[in-house]
């Protein structure tokens, strides 16, 4: 070997252990997109390094406090990150997320809501883009063409029923058979499940829809509530006997504490991504992204399944996932809204007797 040979490849020694030495270092005033876009080998250790150097994360979330908390709790013991969470509902969740980037004020890190209202997010460039090994692992619906949120669970929309008021021989197995007067005063349904009905009628075909349950509230009534945990409470007490827009979750969380309460679906069940996002001006963007990361893995996916939750990831067995379900897409929800909602205010807000 000689003199010059030996003296190349010491300099590439050299530069290689230049180069390792700075992908395990966190580079400081890093950005989301610094972050999320980072694919090195070292990448978990890079995050991990940096959240506990940020020390602290905020959470813009519509989950309830109890689902939530399963999930920050497990986070904040594993890494050693002080966890803020603001909820409210998905609505109130966008409204605060888009004032604040408007008004160049930046808070939220992480938000964790509905898909529409991701959806909404994306459009207004508030997220940004994350390249997750764990995505490879998720189902093909939880994921979008722009990668700027991911479905960690499913809103599975079914029916629920109270056990001590309905018989399960007597449960409805089509749409018309609620057409029967034994259902009269028995109905009910949340407030704003437009795209729930976007979704059934892409499935049983909008005129005939239409018809169908203008006839059903016209013959037997429904009661209309605002909150899908309200709903399956009321169905639990005996106020609501059959809830037509249940998430399947929420039963099944209470079916599992000993409440009078099942679940089933008529035909196939509508289903909605709930998502994750990191903020692109988040200004924790490593605690960010590991939080991101650590949702959709296997270990934060398994302590969704556990609160009952449809998680997203292939990894994960679940009963809950195994009925036939009809997706409803984030984005066709969002641009048809207000037709969806006009419709679903004509049949179940103000019904014309």
């Amino acid at each position: 070997m000689t003199g010059k040979t030996i003296l190349i490849a010491g300099l590439t020694a050299a530069a290689a252990a230049l180069s390792g030495l700075a992908l395990a270092q966190i580079k400081p005033n890093a950005t989301a997109a610094d972050v999320g876009l980072y694919t090195g080998a070292d990448r978990l250790q890079k995050l991990v390094e940096g959240a506990k150097k940020e020390g602290e994360l905020t959470i813009y979330t519509s989950a309830q406090s109890d689902d939530m908390g399963a999930l920050v709790g497990a986070y904040e013991k594993k890494y050693g990150v002080k966890v803020s969470v603001w909820r409210a509902s998905s609505e109130k969740v966008l409204q605060r997320a888009v004032a604040e980037a408007r008004a160049n004020r930046h808070t939220m890190d992480i938000a964790e809501t509905n898909g529409p209202e991701m959806e909404s997010m994306h459009r207004e460039k508030i997220l940004q883009v994350v390249k997750s090994p764990h995505l490879a692992d998720l189902i093909p619906q939880a994921l979008r063409p722009h990668g700027e949120w991911v479905g960690t669970r499913l809103n599975v929309f079914v029916q629920a029923y109270n056990t001590n008021e309905v018989r399960k021989q007597d449960l409805p197995r089509r749409w018309e058979d609620l057409l029967d007067p034994k259902w009269k005063g028995k109905l009910g349904i949340e407030q704003e499940d437009s795209d729930w009905l976007a979704g059934l009628f892409s499935e049983i075909g909008e005129a005939k829809g239409t018809r169908l349950f203008k006839e059903i509230v016209a013959k037997n009534g429904i009661s209309v509530r605002k909150g899908h945990t309200l709903l399956t409470q009321l169905v639990v007490s005996g106020e609501i006997p059959l809830a037509l827009t249940i998430y399947n979750y929420k039963a099944e969380q209470l079916k599992n504490k000993g409440a009078p309460i099942g679940w089933f679906a008529i035909g196939e069940a509508i289903a909605r991504p709930n998502g994750v996002g990191v903020a692109r001006r988040a200004p924790h963007p490593y605690a960010a992204v590991l939080f991101y990361d650590f949702e959709i893995s296997e270990e934060g996916q398994s302590i969704l399944a556990k609160r009952d939750f449809v998680p997203t990831s292939k990894k994960i067995d679940t009963p809950l996932n195994k009925i036939p379900m009809k997706f409803v897409d984030a984005r066709v929800a969002l641009d048809e809204y207000q037709k969806w909602e006009k419709l679903y205010e004509e049949l179940f807000l103000k019904p014309k007797r």
